[in-house]
């Protein structure tokens, strides 16, 4: 039906008729929209608010266009038949107009709709649909039931799409006198004021008596109203005031749609900006996680220095207490001071160095955990929002996809972040970064990975300190026995242990380090990879929509340019 109408009858085209500056206005008009056209269907714009934009570009090429609009049994068939001063329309108390039909009047095409409350719904379909390519709307309602409800509704759509309209009350020759007539006609222009929010041409006709005056019953010309209706058109509608219209009316449809999807899109915006709001906050607190961890990381290594430290202590301890003359014949059993030396000194070190490193993967494990659970718990509530909310509270169809985009992706990342949390295994998740922690003392230690506990690795470490301290003893005990060699070779054992020590030390804390920041680093990149979907479908669409309203700003100039030069042009 809809390509029916819009063929209908042969298309004149208005190139034909234009001057050259009106021919780079249309060039301007016609480029200007087709933009819009394309960044609407960029946004998603639906086909019902397309096909408007469209039909305007189309009438661009097209002689003026006069659409007919009102109820059925309004009298706009008997209105177009007065017009044309014969019968070229079917009249009836029933919607006999089953489509739009174009009627050629000199150089303006005038076309009857379907009345707007058909009971036909496909009826008003073609009514509504038809309304954006009109030049001008002559809206004709019926005295005895002027400006009903559907007729406002109508009238509502017709000012959506800046249309100049002109009112017709047929059928006056039904009121009883002018006080009647007064009241009808202020009736209707108090309606409309407030409804287009200017008040337009109002004209009192009888389409019936205009006929008969047409058609041989000339006396009857003066009470029909017709003469200042086709005055009206006549004069006021002359070549240079429909080309303005004919210009202007593209420009209508342009604004309003431009109007339209500013808004769609701000409220798109808004609507995004909770999301923003839940991803900046995630982002934050991944950020505040790896910072924390960092921070509480430096001090949970310092457990583990004190351990060595203090090790450190009692070897300084050790050293003073065994290296002195009175223990010479002790410091020839090589292997009491060495037994003296792991007992002593070394004691339960590895233990506590084993100690520490197992609260340290217990607290990330467990910190780890925690921040999973708080992801979880946002997009929890981002999820129980999405439910909670009533769809129909200003979701219309075209901006559904959209919402229903966004729930899903909120749905299945949320679902994601909750298989983590449901099925995380603390014991597994320790042993295997006991497993890292060891395999990277072990490298770092030149011994073989996974052969040896932690604890046996700093006793191997320690008791190389042992072996080395031993053989300096021996060695100063053999050199010389004296009161003077001693000291000296003390000072030279606390230094030798104290550089071991340290050496201890920079490997452990390197090799801890480097695995338990590389566990920090994997963990945060999971979380924020769970969350990877719902952040790039939410900034795509953040950065789609703010181009659109860029581009929807850029447009509304362009528009305004142009109507400047409309306006000069007709002047």
């Amino acid at each position: 039906m809809w390509a029916s109408v819009c063929t209908a009858g042969p298309r004149m085209s208005l190139q034909g008729i234009l001057k050259p500056a009106e021919q780079e206005v249309v060039r301007e008009e016609r480029r200007i929209l087709n933009d819009l056209r394309a960044s609407l269907i960029r946004f998603g714009a639906s086909t019902e608010n397309l096909s408007p934009l469209e039909q305007s570009i189309l009438q661009l090429d097209e002689l003026f266009l006069l659409v007919v609009v009102g109820e059925f049994n309004a009298g706009k068939s008997a209105f177009i038949n007065a017009l044309a001063g014969k019968k070229l329309m079917e009249e009836g108390v029933t919607p006999t107009t089953a489509q739009v039909t174009p009627v050629r009047l000199d150089d303006i095409n005038i076309v009857d709709t379907p009345g707007t409350n058909a009971v036909i719904r496909e009826h008003e379909q073609i009514t509504s649909g038809f309304v954006p390519r009109a030049d001008l709307v002559l809206f004709v309602t019926s005295a005895d039931r002027p400006f009903t409800e559907t007729e406002r509704a109508f009238l509502e759509q017709i000012r959506d799409w800046g249309k100049k309209v002109v009112v017709v009350i047929n059928k006056v020759d039904i009121l009883a006198g002018e006080k009647e007539l007064d009241e009808v006609r202020s009736y209707v222009a108090d309606n409309a004021r407030r409804l287009l929010g200017v008040t337009p041409e109002i004209f009192p006709v009888s389409a019936k008596a205009a006929f008969r005056a047409k058609t041989g019953e000339p006396q009857l010309w003066s009470a029909s109203g017709f003469e200042a209706l086709e005055g009206y058109i006549r004069t006021t509608l002359d070549s240079s005031a429909r080309m303005r219209l004919k210009l202007q009316n593209p420009l209508g449809v342009g604004s309003a749609l431009i109007d339209r999807y500013v808004a769609a899109t701000r409220d798109r915006l808004s609507a995004l900006q909770s999301d923003f709001t839940l991803l900046d906050d995630v982002e934050s607190q991944l950020a505040g996680f790896e910072r924390d961890m960092a921070r509480e990381f430096d001090g949970r290594m310092a457990t583990v220095d004190n351990v060595l430290l203090e090790m450190e202590r009692r070897g300084h301890d050790f050293f003073d207490d065994t290296m002195r003359i009175g223990r010479v014949m002790d410091l020839l059993n090589r292997s009491r001071v060495q037994e003296g030396f792991e007992r002593q000194v070394v004691a339960d070190a590895p233990q506590q160095i084993e100690k520490r490193v197992n609260e340290l993967i217990d607290w990330l494990v467990d910190a780890d955990f925690r921040q999973w659970q708080r992801i979880t718990r946002h997009l929890s509530e981002r999820r129980r929002e999405f439910r909670d909310r009533i769809v129909s509270s200003g979701e219309d169809d075209e901006s559904r996809p959209f919402h229903d985009e966004r729930r899903r992706m909120v749905e299945t990342v949320g679902g994601a972040a909750q298989t983590v949390v449901d099925t995380f295994d603390r014991r597994r998740e320790a042993s295997e970064l006991a497993d890292g922690a060891r395999n990277a003392v072990a490298a770092a230690a030149a011994a073989g990975a996974g052969a040896v506990g932690l604890g046996t690795l700093i006793t191997i470490a320690a008791s190389t300190a042992a072996a080395d301290v031993t053989g300096i003893l021996l060695a100063s005990v053999i050199a010389a026995l004296g009161f003077f060699i001693i000291p000296a070779k003390r000072k030279q054992a606390k230094a030798q242990m104290r550089e071991k020590i340290a050496d201890v030390r920079a490997r452990l804390s390197v090799a801890l380090r480097t695995q338990f920041e590389g566990e920090i680093g994997r963990s945060t990149a999971r979380m924020r990879e769970s969350v990877a979907p719902y952040s790039r479908f939410v900034r795509a669409e953040g950065e789609k929509l703010r181009e659109t309203e860029s581009r929807l700003a850029q447009l509304r100039t362009d528009l305004a340019n142009v109507r400047r030069q409309v306006d000069a042009m007709a002047a």
